[in-house]
């Protein structure tokens, strides 16, 4: 089947509403304006409750269906994020951002419009039976949002059964859809050092602890553990994306700083490059002699599918776009906060094609208004083939 005729008719408002979102955006649990426009719009649309508060600025909207569920699964959560990044948008559209400094560079402006536009088509028709939830989170963008919501009791206090999540893929063709079963996202983790040696003269070297030998030393050092700790058919990243020392070219600085990510997609690799930068940064400091400060904090977990639910979604997203259009795909080493409710729950996450834009995160990225039918009509069929009448 492809996507519901009725979704083609809200599709002036679901993009309206998605330009509306992209012109005001904000950043992480500060998402009060946009929460806002989410609740009103459900109340608008005659959900049965709209709940607000959750997780900080969260909103959550549940529909019931004509007939009470008589399966095992009686409740699906269906969950979109709304804040923005730090990012100064380049763009030049009408509806371009109007704070500046902050843009919807990663979609969530696309994410909470589609999911928007099938809780209405739902509150309508309610064509199956249970009851569907839909999940407005903030703070997806390193803010772990999503365990924020858990935290305030967002499965329990909603009996959610099953959760699924979208996000749109710069790359994947517009009408298209792309999914695996098992890891899809990787954890991430943060690294942070400072190092202390001693500073001076750069024409003394010999009198000084010089730190930025120091810091070079590890990033070269912490780079071999992929390349020779790591099984070359598991996937790892350590990047060290920052290094702070000095502020003169003759002046040999007392201390620096590193700071990097750390990527993986299974517990015991995650595991293993913990242990080896710990044993790599206290090598390098006894090596060298210089105090080494070893912050090593741990992220958000891998996003991993849940076998069945990655079958269903898939066969659902083929229903909506055609056999043709639904790829597997390899994993991804960019990290997802969705990965918190798949650890509460079955769920699948997927990805819906945004055509040939602009990449994640990128000053000119846009959510391609095209894509709206196709990802509200996977949201509604998703909930009327799980929970059919």
């Amino acid at each position: 089947m492809p996507i519901v005729n009725r979704v083609a008719d809200l599709q002036p408002d679901i993009q309206a509403w998605r330009r509306e979102i992209h012109a005001h955006p904000e950043l992480l649990y500060e998402v009060h304006r946009t929460a806002a426009f989410v609740a009103d719009r459900l109340r608008e649309f005659g959900c049965d409750e709209v709940a607000t508060g959750l997780g900080g600025t969260g909103v959550v909207g549940v529909i019931k269906g004509r007939k009470p569920a008589g399966g095992d699964i009686k409740v699906i959560g269906l969950r979109a994020d709304m804040d923005a990044l730090p990012i100064e948008e380049n763009t030049k559209l009408a509806y371009a951002s109007k704070t500046k400094g902050l843009m919807h560079a990663c979609g969530h402006d696309g994410h909470t419009a589609m999911l928007l536009g099938a809780a209405r088509y739902l509150a309508e028709t309610r064509n199956f039976a249970g009851k569907a939830v839909v999940i407005f989170q903030p703070a997806e963008e390193g803010g772990a949002g999503a365990a924020a919501m858990i935290k305030d009791g967002l499965m329990d206090r909603f009996a959610i059964d099953q959760v699924f999540g979208m996000h749109n893929g710069p790359g994947i063709p517009v009408g298209s859809f792309a999914i695996r079963s098992g890891p899809i996202m990787a954890s991430t983790d943060a690294i942070d050092i400072n190092i202390e040696g001693l500073g001076g003269h750069a024409a003394r070297p010999h009198k000084c602890l010089d730190s930025v030998l120091v810091g070079a030393q590890l990033i070269t050092a912490l780079q071999q553990i992929v390349s020779r700790s790591v099984d070359p058919l598991d996937a790892a990243v350590i990047s060290m994306c920052e290094f702070h020392a000095g502020n003169a070219r003759n002046v040999i600085p007392q201390t620096a700083v590193l700071r990097g990510t750390v990527r993986t997609l299974t517990t015991e690799v995650r595991e293993l490059i913990e242990k080896r930068v710990k044993e790599v940064v206290a090598g390098v400091a006894q090596i060298t002699g210089a105090r080494i400060d070893l912050t090593y904090e741990r992220g958000y977990p891998v996003t991993i599918n849940h076998a069945a639910q990655t079958d269903f979604a898939t066969a659902v997203a083929r229903e909506v776009a055609g056999d043709a259009n639904v790829q597997e795909m390899p994993p991804l080493m960019g990290a997802e906060d969705f990965s918190y409710m798949l650890e509460q729950r079955p769920g699948a996450f997927i990805f819906c094609g945004n055509g040939d834009s602009a990449g994640l995160h990128h000053p000119a990225y846009n959510f391609n208004d095209e894509a709206i039918v196709f990802g509200t009509s996977y949201w509604i069929k998703l909930v009327e083939n799980t929970l059919a009448a």
